[in-house]
C-alpha cells in the first residue's frame, strides 16, 4: 500500500510513498484536526491513502486569478 499525494485542482500526482516506509507522525498528518484530515486524506478500496494537496503551477495560478478558486476543478 501507498501513500500518494496528487493535486486537488489538476489531478497531477506530486509524490507517492511506501506506507511501510514513511508514518503519518514522519508526514506531519499527527498534526491535522479531525476536520483537515477528513478535508485532505481518503482511502481508496485498494487500502492506498491519497493526499489533496494543490500543485505549485495550481497554487501560483490561484494565486493569479483568486476567482478560480470558484470554480469546481479550475485547472483539469
Amino acid at each position: 500500500m501507498s501513500i500518494r499525494y496528487t493535486c486537488r485542482c489538476c489531478g497531477m500526482k506530486i509524490a507517492e510513498f511506501d506506507e511501510s516506509q514513511v508514518t503519518e507522525a514522519r508526514l506531519g498528518f499527527d498534526f491535522l484536526t479531525p476536520e483537515e484530515r477528513a478535508l485532505i486524506i481518503s482511502r481508496e478500496q485498494s487500502g492506498d491513502t491519497v493526499v489533496s494537496i494543490t500543485c505549485d503551477y495550481c497554487r501560483e495560478a490561484l494565486i493569479q486569478h483568486p476567482e478560480l478558486s470558484l470554480v469546481g476543478n479550475p485547472l483539469q
